[in-house]
């Protein structure tokens, strides 16, 4: 291995600016004569506008201009799509009505812009939306989702009882069939609570005019620009695509909030051409908390059948999904076909079904947020999977062991073909690590100080890699998922990566770069990754999904392919050599057998010099472009052990020991993936015991700040152990299956399964807050008394 190639825990080279501040994010943009946009928000989760008077917002000074629903409706902007179709179990298609970007008649949630103020400056217009004036007929809102579909009030006039679908996966009949056959049932009901992504960098977005060429320019805060420029242009009639440049520059986390187009972005862009000067939007954290797309929020009513022998039969569930007022991007897919096809978990099912309603409340639209339907799947598996072995009187770890995949490739039940893993290593590794045969020990010395311990298991699966595009079009996908990379060879040698991957915390320009040396045999210092420019870089698809690796650098890889195969034949004629006897090792080309060789720079620039090899049977120039679309997803799998202490006279939950060991396939840098584990499972621990977006009946959010709405912070968190088991995946080249979303799908369990151990029942629900834990405590308490 070399120091800096695969597998080597190089530093990040991107940190270097972050740290002394000198990246670029999309506030730090600032175009000569800009404007400044203040939306106004419907005060009202559910109102009728009558009227926008802006004539006192006009007098306002430095007021520019005021625009409405009305005016996008005038120049035909469309309203926001939804990006993934799903049919119901009856064949029929989604209710999925669009978003406007300002509001058309009625708002539907807090938050909902109604207009939009453009101001010399900023303080101009937010002053300017303040002097609006908004005539409303406000109606009763409905914010419970177990409450909607019965509900008179109804949000959409296209979306009878509130409703976008409902699905149905699986052998419905087998499934019922199987558990006749059981000799014991373990039914749950899972609340799997709503959260808010906040990502450090606020959104933000600024739009500009070139009158000149007639092309619009937006910088914006976004995890995958060239979807953005797809959508504006061929949905929202904003531009036409080749008119349309979307520029992501750095971006402060995204967590999947930022892979959607929001109406800021389309506004601004559209707002510049009509004002003739450039228009900023920075969002402040309150308008984050209520126009950031929202994550999870699904009650689910879920029953595992098993033998006498503790051996798994069926799966059941049935799951109502909150999309909030509209159907977002990826709003559809992710309770659908990225929830309920890993309902199968690590665990060889026979058979499983899953219902799922998804119904529309006067609240935040919800999306993707970091895992998108795997930590929900796996939350709903592992918690059944250990109430079931604690019922059964089984030890969980074997519990599991017993009725884990043990044969690949396994063909579950819910269309996922599980190409490779070894499920039963990573639990070993992992009871070996946190000294599992040891914890009654630890139990019992906690108890003399007065505390509760628990231990709890977390063996997760999720699907990455997204997405091979037959599949996911075949889903109902509106696009192919597959991934682009461009490879520049300049005259001295050094490269240039132009990727279709967007980098917002992942590390993309030290594993990638890591990757080039690998293969050219170059310092990573000699290596460029340029992205998030739509006029820079070919079309791509972005980054979520932990897809950057599996399917970004597979593009990269294949690109790479093609660099070495014409600078082998460039080589050839170099050494004068056959190009079948051409070796290429450790930066250097050589003809077999012999000392001859020529250097990688070297052949780069006699790549351009073009005079030494015949132009008619080799190009000048050294650039090579490829697409990738993968065979199959990538499966990530692990195991999270968590030990937890409970004071019974505070409910203060303390995570006392964590041991993480997931199997990634093969690892390009382990301390960025470390540091992504180490992520994900802070997230993960924070939905456990401490988020929760919450709202009134009126449907104004209550938690929408940071005094109400409660993020982890370092003292909630131990020293993680992270180790790692390696089967490499066998769909892709490089044998990478992705790291980025592991922690946060596997934590969640782990912490509710150690609390409930500590506990010694199962009335809890997330987030397992101080007060939550002190009253289970005292119901267990009473109970153990009766």
């Amino acid at each position: 291995m070399s120091k800096t190639g695969i597998g080597a825990p190089v530093r990040r080279l991107e940190d270097h600016r972050f740290i002394t501040g000198a990246g670029n994010y999309t506030d730090d943009v600032n175009i000569a004569g800009q404007a400044y946009a203040a939306f106004a928000r419907s005060e009202h989760a559910h109102a009728s506008v009558r009227k926008v008077d802006a004539s006192k917002a006009m007098k306002v000074a430095g007021v520019v201009a005021v625009f409405t629903g009305a005016d996008l409706e005038k120049d035909a902007i469309g309203p926001l799509p939804a990006g993934w179709m799903i049919h119901s179990k009856d064949g029929s298609p989604m209710n999925a009505p669009g978003h406007p970007c300002l509001v058309q008649g009625k708002a539907r949630y807090v938050g909902d812009p109604i207009a939009v103020v453009i101001g010399e400056t900023q303080a101009a217009a937010r002053a300017g939306a303040e002097a609006l004036e908004i005539d409303y007929d406000v109606h009763e809102a409905v914010t419970d989702m177990m409450k909607t579909a019965s509900s008179p009030i109804q949000l959409h006039d296209g979306a009878p009882k509130n409703t976008c679908y409902e699905w149905e996966l699986g052998d419905k009949a087998a499934t019922a069939a199987a558990f006749k056959q059981a000799k014991h049932v373990t039914k749950l009901q899972i609340i799997n609570n709503r959260l808010v992504p906040n990502a450090m960098e606020p959104r933000s977005a600024v739009g500009d005019y070139d009158s000149g060429t007639g092309v619009s320019t937006v910088y914006t805060t976004s995890q995958n620009p060239h979807v953005a420029r797809l959508v504006m242009s061929a949905f929202l009639n904003v531009a036409p695509e080749h008119k349309l440049r979307v520029i992501a520059p750095d971006v402060g986390g995204g967590f999947g909030s930022k892979i959607y187009v929001y109406p800021e972005e389309v506004v601004c862009t559209w707002a510049a051409k009509k004002v003739g000067r450039a228009v900023k939007w920075t969002a402040e954290r309150t308008e984050s908390f209520i126009t950031d797309a929202h994550g999870r929020d699904h009650v689910t009513t879920a029953e595992l059948a098993t033998d006498e022998r503790g051996k798994i039969l069926a799966l059941r569930v049935h799951t109502t999904a909150n999309l909030g007022a509209y159907p977002s991007l990826f709003a559809t897919c992710v309770p659908t076909y990225l929830y309920a096809t890993l309902l199968s978990g690590q665990y060889d099912i026979p058979a499983i079904y899953a219902e799922v309603d998804a119904v529309y409340t006067n609240t935040v639209p919800v999306d993707a947020y970091r895992g998108a339907g795997r930590p929900e799947a796996t939350f709903v598996v592992e918690r059944l999977v250990e109430v079931c072995a604690r019922e059964l009187g089984i030890d969980p770890a074997t519990f599991r062991k017993r009725n884990f995949v043990k044969k690949f490739p396994h063909q579950t039940p819910v269309i996922m073909m599980y190409d490779a893993g070894d499920y039963a290593a990573s639990l070993n590794k992992a009871c070996d690590i946190i000294d599992y045969k040891g914890f009654g020990k630890r139990k019992r010395e906690a108890a003399r100080r007065g505390k509760l311990r628990g231990i709890g298991f977390s063996t997760y699966i999720e699907a990455c890699g997204i997405a091979p595009s037959a599949a996911v079009g075949s889903l109902g996908a509106g696009v192919g998922l597959w991934e682009s990379a461009e490879v520049r060879v300049n005259p001295t040698g050094n490269v240039e990566i132009l990727t279709g991957s967007h980098s917002h915390g992942q590390g993309h320009e030290t594993t990638f770069a890591q990757l080039v040396s690998e293969r050219l045999g170059i310092g990573i210092d000699q290596v460029s990754i340029v992205h998030g420019d739509t006029d820079k870089v070919q079309f791509g698809m972005g980054t979520y999904g932990s897809r950057s690796g599996a399917v970004g650098m597979t593009a990269i890889s294949k690109a790479l392919d093609k660099v070495e195969a014409k600078a082998k034949k460039i080589a050839s004629h170099l050494l004068e050599a056959a190009e079948a006897d051409i070796e290429f090792k450790d930066g250097a080309f050589s003809v077999s057998g012999t000392d001859k060789k020529v250097t990688f720079p070297e052949v780069a620039l006699n790549a351009y010099v073009a005079h030494k090899f015949p132009s008619s049977e080799i190009e000048p120039g050294l650039k090579e472009g490829a697409f990738h679309d993968p065979a199959n997803f990538t499966f990530p799998a692990g195991c999270h052990i968590c030990e937890i202490e409970i004071d019974p006279e505070t409910g203060v939950s303390e995570v006392v020991n964590w041991v993480a060991v997931d199997d990634f396939g093969i690892v390009i840098n382990p301390m960025i993936v470390e540091g992504q584990v180490h992520g994900g499972i802070a997230q993960g621990v924070g939905q456990a015991l401490l988020e929760r977006a919450v709202y009134d009946d009126s449907g104004q959010l209550v938690t929408a700040s940071y005094m109400d709405y409660c993020m982890p912070r370092a003292d909630n968190l131990p020293s993680f152990k992270v180790d790692t088991t390696v089967t490499p995946c066998p769909s892709n080249p490089l044998g990478i299956k992705g790291c980025g979303e592991a922690g946060a799908i596997a934590a969640p369990p782990a912490v509710i399964n150690a609390i409930t151990d500590a506990l010694g029942h199962e009335n809890i629900s997330m987030p397992a807050t101080p007060q939550a834990v002190w009253q289970a405590v005292r119901k267990g308490m009473a109970k153990a008394a009766e």
